[in-house]
């Protein structure tokens, strides 16, 4: 199994991120963090290390979710923004809505759609796709 390199977590709910990154310490998933709380942010972010041609997160756990900008509002943009670098999608959602999993597979972009809580055997699972 491969280690992720740099993981991103787009969630506004901390008790989550706090949780997503013990257990993805614990797990040893990646060697490093970035934590972005709506979709507003990370994109302008992302955008920004895209532009300066830094670092990119290997893999984006993406809630659906947020204030601000929410997840499908997040993918809309981001999939429009040139980029040499391949980035996993995940998202990671309390919904169970059939429609959000079916929206959810019409993003190539999404690689695929994990229901919260998420747990160190599904990481596990994260990482042999990759």
């Amino acid at each position: 199994m491969k280690k992720i390199d740099v993981a991103c977590i787009i969630d506004d709910d901390p008790i989550f991120v706090f949780s997503a990154k013990k257990i993805m310490q614990l797990s040893d998933f990646c060697n490093s963090f970035m934590v972005f709380h709506n979709g507003e942010d990370a994109l302008n972010n992302l955008k920004a290390v895209i532009t300066a041609k830094e670092q990119l997160p290997d893999i984006i756990l993406l809630d659906l979710n947020m204030p601000i900008m929410d997840g499908w509002q997040f993918l809309d943009e981001f999939i429009q923004i040139p980029c040499d670098t391949e980035i996993t999608i995940y998202i990671v959602s309390s919904s169970i809505d059939p429609a959000d999993v079916i929206r959810a597979k019409t993003y190539d972009r999404v690689n695929n759609y994990i229901v919260k809580p998420i747990t160190i055997e599904r990481l596990k699972k994260v990482l042999m796709e990759e």
